[in-house]
């Protein structure tokens, strides 16, 4: 059965890592997500959120913040292993779990096709 926590060590937390994200340019989207992502060395795959102010106020924000934790939390067993993801919804999506859901797997194959080759 697969596990469907989210440990401290599945978050991207510090500005430097969501930096390397950004600076790779790799990115994909859809109607509900804009997703970045890049490779890293940790054999896991970790998930960062960007949901600006422009979504509303903090009570909204939160409450996006927790739809694609979940989202995410749900999905991680089908995502590929030894990815690093910053996670951007919409603006004026209204988006569910089960849209964010589908949308991260879809953006994810997609993204594996942009991402430059793993270095092993």
């Amino acid at each position: 059965m697969p596990d469907y926590s989210f440990p401290k060590s599945a978050k991207l937390r510090k500005s430097d890592e969501f930096r390397h994200i950004y600076d790779g340019q790799v990115r994909a989207g859809d109607d509900y997500l804009l997703v970045f992502a890049s490779w890293n060395e940790l054999g896991e795959t970790r998930c960062g959120l960007s949901v600006s102010k422009k979504h509303g106020n903090a009570v909204k924000r939160g409450r996006l913040k927790r739809l694609l934790r979940e989202a995410f939390r749900h999905v991680r067993h089908d995502l590929p292993v030894g990815l690093d993801l910053i996670l951007i919804p919409r603006q004026n999506s209204g988006g569910t779990v089960n849209n964010y859901k589908r949308s991260l797997k879809g953006v994810c194959r997609r993204l594996l096709k942009r991402l430059p080759p793993r270095i092993s």
